[in-house]
């Protein structure tokens, strides 16, 4: 019987908008083989030597210089600059360096769980250790989840769903990551954000809960976050905030204060319009 496999989805709103495919992310597609944890945009496919890497290099830069009228165009300019960016992290041994999970021990590995979430925190801190300011760590449909309501979408067998496949991995998971962070002396300087886009509906419906966005919870850790707090409570049924109300553009707000970001930034789009950077306040009790 043929296996359904589903590839990781790039989900819209991930990229950088108006402000250019120059902003945009690098999305990366990793998976755990036999042979360890692997990331197709960093290992280059079998029988691919550097040397021939750099040979399409070359020949890339001479069709560009035979077609340098495209210059004028930003559009390609932008993306001749992520080119040369691609290739330079091909050529980088740092790069590829923090790419390599297969350095960490074995009790690490075990620490963050053998697990897409557990193995995908533990290439964070090697990033984040190598110099990168931004990484998100995505919970993707894996090809055991169920064809119906998959990963987090528990509209049915919640129960089951939440104590046998969901909770225990994403545990493990942030326990070791704001460990490890803080056993490096990475916490105070590293902010973690554990969250969804929406929550579940207080009551059950035939087995699961739908979408619920009036209230739910968000996990932060490190980056000037007073730990051990709880801040908001919501109503006894947990359908609605009874205090310490907190709007997703306070969170957004808050997030970028830790980053040393004005929220109230304005940023300017194509046609020389101003955005601010956050229409929320920055939730001062939590820091």
């Amino acid at each position: 019987m043929a296996r359904k496999i589903f590839r990781r989805t790039q989900w819209l709103g991930q990229d950088a908008g108006f402000l250019g495919r120059s902003a945009d992310p690098w999305f990366l597609n990793a998976e755990i083989t036999p042979s360890g944890y692997r990331v197709g945009e960093i290992n280059l496919p079998d029988g691919l030597a550097i040397e021939r890497v750099e040979s399409r290099r070359a020949l890339g830069e001479q069709i560009a210089r035979r077609l340098a009228f495209l210059d004028h165009d930003a559009t390609s300019s932008a993306l001749d600059s992520q080119t040369r960016q691609a290739f330079d992290l091909l050529r980088s041994s740092e790069a590829r360096t923090a790419f390599r999970l297969e350095e960490e021990p074995d009790a690490v590995h075990d620490r963050y769980g053998r697990t897409p979430i557990g193995q995908g925190c533990l290439f964070a801190r090697r990033l984040v250790e190598a110099g990168v300011r931004l990484v998100q760590v995505n919970w993707y449909r894996g090809v055991d989840e169920p064809p119906t309501f998959p990963v987090w979408d528990t509209h049915a067998d919640e129960t089951n769903r939440l104590k046998d496949v969901l909770v225990p991995p994403t545990d493990r998971a942030l326990a070791a990551l704001i460990a490890d962070l803080n056993g490096r002396g990475m916490l105070d300087e590293t902010l973690v954000v554990c969250m969804a886009e929406f929550g579940r509906t207080p009551q059950l419906i035939g087995g699961g809960r739908s979408h619920w966005g009036a209230v739910f919870s968000v996990a932060m850790a490190g980056g000037g976050v007073r730990g051990g707090q709880v801040y908001g409570a919501s109503d006894r049924y947990a359908a609605y905030p009874k205090e310490g109300r907190v709007t997703p553009e306070d969170l957004h707000a808050t997030i970028l204060h830790q980053l040393g970001i004005d929220p109230h930034l304005e940023i300017f789009d194509n046609l020389g319009r101003p955005h601010p950077a956050s229409r929320g306040e920055v939730v001062q009790a939590i820091l």
